[in-house]
């Protein structure tokens, strides 16, 4: 494959990982947990976005090392100089990646954890700790959202190679 195929094709895999992953969290937030938060009632509404989450973590994860591979992938056929914007994008898209990291593996079993031991968000401390740990987890999430948003600009605006010539007509 022709390196400026392979560029390319590297950004449709990228650019599509990067959208499942932040589309994901974006419904996933927006959409299912109001609703199923808003019409099931508890503790079924908590099993049930416990398991969304889980899965959702990952697919999080599975996003998140196919992006990464692309950018590693990128970095081995040096078919163009790196620019800022490649390390800008690199950046956010592996801070990005390790906060979906955490979130899978310390952040949502720590919630899991609390809701299996029949905590009640801000009833008594088990509560309270369930509530405080759901608050760093919607953090994350935002912060993880804004990360993948930027890498996403980021990647809509990556030049593969030399600009085709403007005719005028």
């Amino acid at each position: 494959m022709k390196p400026g195929l392979a560029d390319r094709v590297l950004d449709v895999v990228s650019t599509l990982a990067v959208a499942l992953w932040l589309g994901g969290y974006a419904t996933v937030g927006a959409v299912v947990a109001p609703l199923v938060f808003g019409m099931v009632p508890a503790p079924t509404s908590g099993d049930a976005m416990t398991a969304v989450f889980q899965r959702f973590d990952r697919v999080a994860i599975a996003c998140a090392a196919i992006a990464l591979l692309c950018e590693v992938g990128h970095a081995a056929l040096r078919s163009r100089a790196v620019t800022r914007f490649d390390m800008a994008r690199a950046a956010l898209l592996t801070v990005a990646a390790g906060l979906a990291v955490y979130v899978a593996t310390v952040v949502s079993p720590h919630i899991v954890e609390l809701h299996q031991g029949g905590a009640i968000r801000g009833v008594g401390p088990a509560g309270l700790e369930l509530d405080a740990v759901h608050h760093t987890a919607e953090l994350l999430a935002k912060l993880e959202l804004a990360l993948l948003a930027a890498a996403l600009v980021l990647l809509a605006s990556r030049e593969t190679g030399p600009a085709a010539p403007h005719r005028v007509r």
